[in-house]
């Protein structure tokens, strides 16, 4: 089974995406399954891991709803205030639904870099251990050092790294070796996985395979390709490419793999890592 692992679906009209404004008038739009469709057809993905894209509950309970009718969206991860009392009965209540899958804090967008590395998330993160749930980890480079502390503290604790922690490719490698560094020592944690997704959303416009090939080339070095998984991150993608495009290329920079190790990057990883 080939799996999309990381893409969104949204209606602007509930109100609770701040990131979202009308100036993204390629975004501002309601993007549901019947969307994606035609493109996942063309591109033999059966299954999507939904992941959200607002820091609510009323999110991941629309992004549920949402699944429960609709039999090509595998999982999804969720929102959850994780620092707040509430959290471990939330995480309960979420995982009662079989398509709850894990959670992620949107760790981008918080003014405290160190937010990660608070042992207050205990509670929460012990909620997760105990409901063999996942956490994915929006981040850049800078979070590496509080992203390696947290890893550190929860060792059994499964982690995907998004998007292959944003490397800034449209800077024509002004920051790779702070990048490439700080992605070497996520991947010594043998717990953190890492999306290969959300690579063109960084490049400058008109990006290539040439592009991308140095960034995909450290990602697989760094995880191997038992611990990556592809993700259109669609439809944020359209701001810079498109869902046919980047599963092309991705598909070609991943060639050189064996139809096995390519397979399970396409699915397997996903499959297993969200305990599909």
């Amino acid at each position: 089974m080939r799996i999309d692992a990381h893409q969104h679906y949204w209606d602007p009209a509930r109100g609770d995406y701040g990131w979202l404004t009308p100036d993204l008038k390629t975004l501002y739009r309601t993007y549901g399954p019947a969307d994606l469709a035609p493109m996942r057809t063309l591109a033999d993905i059966q299954r999507t891991v939904v992941v959200q894209a607002a820091p609510t509950i009323d999110e991941t309970r629309y992004l549920l709803g949402l699944a429960r009718n609709e039999a090509s969206i595998a999982g999804v991860v969720g929102w959850v205030p994780l620092l707040g009392p509430e959290a471990p009965a939330l995480i309960a209540e979420f995982a009662r639904d079989p398509k709850f899958k894990g959670v992620r804090p949107m760790l981008q967008d918080l003014p405290d870099d160190n937010w990660i590395a608070d042992v207050a998330l205990a509670p929460a993160v012990e909620a997760l251990l105990a409901h063999d749930l996942a956490f994915d980890a929006l981040i850049f480079a800078r979070h590496v050092n509080a992203f390696e502390t947290f890893a550190t503290c929860f060792p059994s604790l499964r982690v995907v790294v998004d998007h292959g922690a944003k490397p800034p490719i449209r800077d024509d490698h002004a920051c790779w070796r702070t990048w490439a560094d700080g992605i070497t020592r996520l991947a010594r944690q043998p717990q953190v996985h890492c999306k290969l997704s959300g690579l063109a959303t960084e490049a400058a416009p008109g990006w290539t395979e040439t592009t991308l090939k140095p960034y995909v080339d450290h990602l697989l070095v760094s995880f191997g390709p038992e611990r990556l998984m592809w993700g259109s991150d669609w439809p944020v993608l359209n701001l810079n490419g498109d869902y046919l495009l980047w599963h092309s290329v991705a598909s070609t920079l991943l060639g050189s793999l064996s139809d096995v190790e390519r397979e399970a990057i396409f699915g397997g990883n996903a499959r297993a890592f969200y305990r599909l």
